[in-house]
């Protein structure tokens, strides 16, 4: 897998980043984001990450490893690094009604029994990570942005998965049509971040 960045004394805001582009938008508005909240980042770059195959032979080593409590596993780093971060921010840009593939390739590797949830004696999921906000950051070219498919899919996790109950969107949309001026779209969408 790979090794990740430790959190230090203090805060700590894990950025995670699914932007390939090099001028990506997504990822300068997720830059000016981190520049406001002005805390220590620990910094997951997902274009660098060579996500193993899920199959049956990763999934048996898998379950083994959790029904042990081996969580110290290496398979097991991004999924602590995500439960210990004090607060979140993902970027990533708007494709095909979703995100890119790698995210979901993230997402199956922190969500993690024992380490980001377990589940109660009724059976529903329940939070056991620090973060008390995570800022999803999406750029789009046009205006049709439903949000079940990509932000609402994040929030669903972060809030009945994670324990993570503040979760904020930040978005500049429209930016590929025809007259746009993009830059002023990025622009005020920065200048409104809080």
């Amino acid at each position: 897998m790979m090794t990740y960045q430790q959190f230090e004394e203090g805060k700590m805001i894990l950025f995670v980043d699914a932007c390939v582009r090099k001028d990506s938008r997504t990822k300068r508005l997720a830059e000016a984001l981190l520049e406001k909240l002005g805390e220590n980042v620990a910094r997951v770059s997902l274009e660098d990450i060579s996500f193993g195959v899920t199959d049956e032979t990763y999934l048996k080593k898998r379950d083994d490893l959790i029904s042990k409590g081996a969580f110290e596993d290496d398979m097991f780093a991004l999924a602590r690094q995500f439960a210990e971060a004090d607060a979140i921010v993902i970027a990533a840009p708007y494709w095909d009604l979703s995100f890119p593939a790698m995210l979901k390739q993230y997402i199956e590797a922190i969500n993690v029994l024992g380490i980001t949830f377990e589940y109660t004696p009724e059976g529903f999921p329940k939070g056991l990570c620090k973060a008390n906000k995570l800022y999803y950051v999406m750029t789009a070219g046009g205006n049709y942005v439903p949000e079940e498919f990509g932000f609402g899919y994040i929030k669903a996790l972060a809030q009945n998965f994670y324990g993570i109950e503040n979760v904020e969107l930040i978005k500049a949309t429209g930016l590929d049509i025809i007259g746009a001026d993009s830059e002023t779209i990025i622009n005020e969408t920065i200048n409104n971040l809080k």
